[in-house]
Order: structure tokens, then sequence, then C-alpha cells
């Protein structure tokens, strides 16, 4: 299954997810991604593998040893990890491929923000009527 950055600069390759998709609504992930939560899954480092771009990779130590990979041209967030942790933490709206799953859960949902609402909200599968 493969992934890359908004703008193409960097692609990577997975084997295997090892870890369900969650949608994490930690105040750092919701800040790191301008977005009320991120999806997110688990593989292991030896199932990740990056194809092009790893020259174009920055990232940010966003707590004490965990650090935020992300496109240095568009700033795309791609995955985060811990050196001494087996897996990366891929963000799942970068994948290219249809990982085949369903999320299992909302996570650190304490860290919501008062205009967060997700649920009960109309569905529009393109924009709005009279949009």
């Amino acid at each position: 299954m493969k992934g890359s950055c908004l703008c193409g600069a960097v692609e990577y390759e997975i084997d295997h997810i090892s870890m369900p998709i969650s949608h994490c609504h930690c105040r750092s992930c919701r800040k790191s991604h301008a977005a009320a939560f991120a999806s997110v899954c688990g593989v292991m480092r030896q199932d990740f593998r990056w194809l092009k771009g790893e020259d174009k990779l920055a990232a940010f130590e966003s707590s004490p040893g965990k650090l935020r990979q992300f496109c240095s041209q568009c700033g795309c967030h791609l995955v985060a990890h811990r050196e001494n942790q087996p897996q990366l933490i891929v963000r799942v709206a970068s994948l290219d491929d249809d990982p085949n799953m369903l999320p299992v859960a909302h996570i650190l949902t304490s860290h919501d923000v008062p205009w967060l609402q997700y649920e009960g909200l109309p569905n529009h599968p393109e924009w709005p009527p009279g949009r």
C-alpha cells in the first residue's frame, strides 16, 4: 500500500498495518494537522519504507522523544514515531490506497474543544445545496 504527501515530493510504502485505525483527538494531533482529529494507524518499522523524497522530510519533536515527520515543501504530516518503539504512527489520510479497514475508535476525546461536534451533523456527499 502506498502513500504520499500533498505535493508528491515524498512517497512511502507499507506492507501491513499492524495497529487498527483510530481517530486521535489529542491537542498535538489537532494542532499539527489543523483539524479536529487525525486518523492514525500503526505500522511496524520493518513494514515501512520511503520510496521517494526522504531528503525532503522535516521533523518536529512535539513532545519529549516523539518526532512528527512531514514534507518540508507542502507541510503534509506523514508519520510520527519514538525511537524506542518498534512501530511508526502513519497518518491514514496520506495513504493513496484504501487500507481496507475501518476505524475502531475515537481516542483522547478528553482533549476535544467546545466547537467540535462530529456526531449528528448533516452529511453532504458534495457541497451543501445552494452553495
